[in-house]
């Protein structure tokens, strides 16, 4: 198991994720106000500090959640892939803002002016994929070290341990919080799974990002998931009849069949779906997942 291709490749909204979680966390590191970043009942409650609320979505608040963050968020791009770009973005908004509410609650609750009670860091994104990570990526290597069974996800249970503990109960919180918003959005609340933005949005962060020959591989053409191709027959879409029957095919490039292969799929039928779609890696993850489906 592993994330695809290295790099960025069609994952241009991950990729501005963590572009702006670390600009953010090194800046406040580098003014000495990373201590000051974590949320507290007064910053909500007294002194209606917005800007903290904001802040907590991106920037971390030491150096270690720095690192072990970015690992996940840069493994977690895989999502992207799978279900788009658009997607992916309504599941950002959805995770961190559902994760921000919980914890204002949870402020509330505790009501402690004296202290931040909650780290800062995109806790609620993170911990929001573990819910998808869990259920629908599959384990491809197991393994036993002196007696004890793990497995090739095991290394990103353990990051995702490390930083929901880097801060005990200050990150913990935050944590169960991303749990609490991932498990709502696989029980598709309010019929989210189904939302969209326009497409000018998620478009919007690959002229945001840097250019993606920069820890980029070369990428495919990209299309959104849902909807792109069907593979019943007797059925043409739009996108077949872009590509009439009479143009060959061509082979796959290895980065794609790879890209599909750690999303679960077998190789001969990843292979196949290449073929049908002209190597567009998102058509063929949706042609994938509607042969499932049937």
């Amino acid at each position: 198991m592993n994330g695809g291709p290295s790099g960025f490749s069609n994952a241009p909204v991950a990729k501005a994720f963590v572009i702006a979680s670390a600009i953010f966390t090194v800046f406040f590191g580098i003014r000495g106000r990373s201590s000051k970043l974590g949320l507290s009942y007064q910053d909500i409650f007294e002194k209606f500090r917005i800007w903290k609320l904001i802040l907590s979505i991106f920037a971390f608040s030491s150096t270690p959640e720095l690192m072990f963050g970015l690992y996940l968020l840069y493994y977690f791009r895989v999502f992207e892939r799978q279900i788009g770009s658009n997607k992916y973005s309504v599941f950002i908004l959805f995770s961190t803002t559902v994760s921000l509410l919980l914890e204002t609650v949870l402020l509330s609750l505790l009501k402690d002016p004296t202290a931040n009670l909650l780290t800062s860091g995109p806790y609620g994104l993170i911990f929001a994929s573990f819910v998808p990570f869990y259920f629908d990526i599959p384990v491809s290597t197991r393994f036993h070290v002196f007696g004890v069974h793990f497995s090739d996800k095991s290394f990103i249970y353990l990051a995702g341990l490390q930083l929901l503990l880097s801060s005990w109960k200050r990150s913990i919180f935050p944590g169960v919080c991303g749990i609490l918003a991932g498990s709502l959005y696989r029980l598709n609340f309010l019929g989210i799974r189904k939302a969209k933005f326009p497409e000018f949005v998620s478009s919007f962060f690959s002229r945001l990002s840097f250019p993606s020959s920069i820890g980029s591989s070369p990428r495919t053409p990209s299309r959104n998931v849902l909807g792109s191709v069907s593979t019943h027959p007797g059925r043409q879409t739009e996108f077949q009849r872009s590509f009439p029957a009479s143009i060959p095919p061509l082979e796959p490039p290895e980065e794609a069949i790879a890209t599909l292969v750690s999303m679960g799929f077998d190789r001969n039928a990843a292979r196949q779906a290449l073929v049908q779609t002209r190597n567009d890696v998102n058509a063929a993850t949706n042609a994938l997942l509607e042969a499932q489906s049937h």
